[in-house]
């Protein structure tokens, strides 16, 4: 809660976001799981937060929830 009020009164203010971007799928397969994003999203160019786009409103919405990054990692042998 503290977190939020600091990040309130002194984060960034997500003035600067890319164009918006709708990821598409490749030959129409199902999306991978982690990989993919549904709908159209920007991302703020200072702090790197996602947020969802609205085309018809044309307004920056919701932050969008954070990717899991998967990593698989092979067995060393010494």
């Amino acid at each position: 809660m503290f977190q939020s009020l600091i990040d309130t009164l002194f984060g960034c203010s997500h003035r600067r976001t890319t164009f918006p971007l709708t990821p598409a799928r490749r030959n129409g397969g199902p999306a991978l799981s982690g990989t993919q994003r549904n709908g159209t999203y920007v991302t703020c160019l200072d702090c790197g937060k996602e947020f969802a786009y609205d085309w018809k409103a044309m307004r920056v919405g919701e932050p969008v929830g954070h990717r899991v990054a998967t990593v698989t990692t092979q067995p060393s042998f010494h």
